[in-house]
């Protein structure tokens, strides 16, 4: 089987059949719109993929707003290095983890907060790309109202694209999304290996 794989004519006639559906797709896809991505699941890269796509954005000379709802107890790399760039409107808002606060009232009223700075957010159409980080948690244990969050996504400006992470996405936000990515573990450092969270990987 590996042997007819490596084949270069059946190779070439593979691609070029890809070729033509691929050119059929992207000309069928004339829509311009700003789409909501919901990055969830067990395994990581959640937040990291979101943060890949704030570097394509800023690549783009577009405008960034980033909220994140459970982190802020100890400092990320992400945070020192994207916090000082141009076009960006960074924001922590968390208190940690919610098994360290361990304060529901303390939770409720952070994730309020972030969802009042994330709202206004929502109501500018100057923010080309919104990063909400580990908003599904907050969702998951009811700090925010999700009716209210699905209302300000769905008034957002047309062109601008929202990027929600963290496990356990509401159903609710998924039939909502344009893009869904449900993220699985098949192996994973901590869990695993007991490996501590790496500087450049995890933090």
């Amino acid at each position: 089987m590996r042997e007819r794989a490596k084949d270069p004519q059946r190779h070439a006639r593979r691609m070029a059949a890809k070729q033509q559906i691929m050119r059929d797709r992207i000309a069928r896809a004339q829509k311009e719109q700003g789409v909501l991505l919901v990055l969830t699941g067990p395994g990581k890269g959640k937040s990291s993929s979101g943060f890949g796509m704030v570097a394509r954005a800023l690549g783009h000379g577009m405008k960034v707003g980033i909220v994140q709802f459970i982190k802020g107890a100890f400092s990320t790399g992400e945070e020192a290095f994207f916090r000082g760039l141009p076009n960006v409107d960074y924001h922590v808002m968390g208190q940690g983890y919610t098994w360290e606060t361990q304060n529901r009232e303390q939770d409720v009223a952070s994730a309020t907060a972030a969802w009042e700075v994330a709202a206004r957010m929502l109501k500018d159409d100057s923010y080309s790309l919104i990063l909400l980080d580990e908003l599904n948690i907050a969702l998951k244990y009811d700090y925010i109202d999700l009716d209210r969050v699905l209302d300000d996504l769905q008034g957002r400006p047309d062109m601008q694209h929202v990027v929600v992470t963290g496990r356990s996405a509401p159903q609710e936000l998924i039939d909502l999304a344009d893009t869904v990515t449900e993220m699985g573990v098949v192996k994973h450092a901590f869990k695993d290996q007991g490996i501590k969270a790496q500087k450049g990987v995890e933090l």
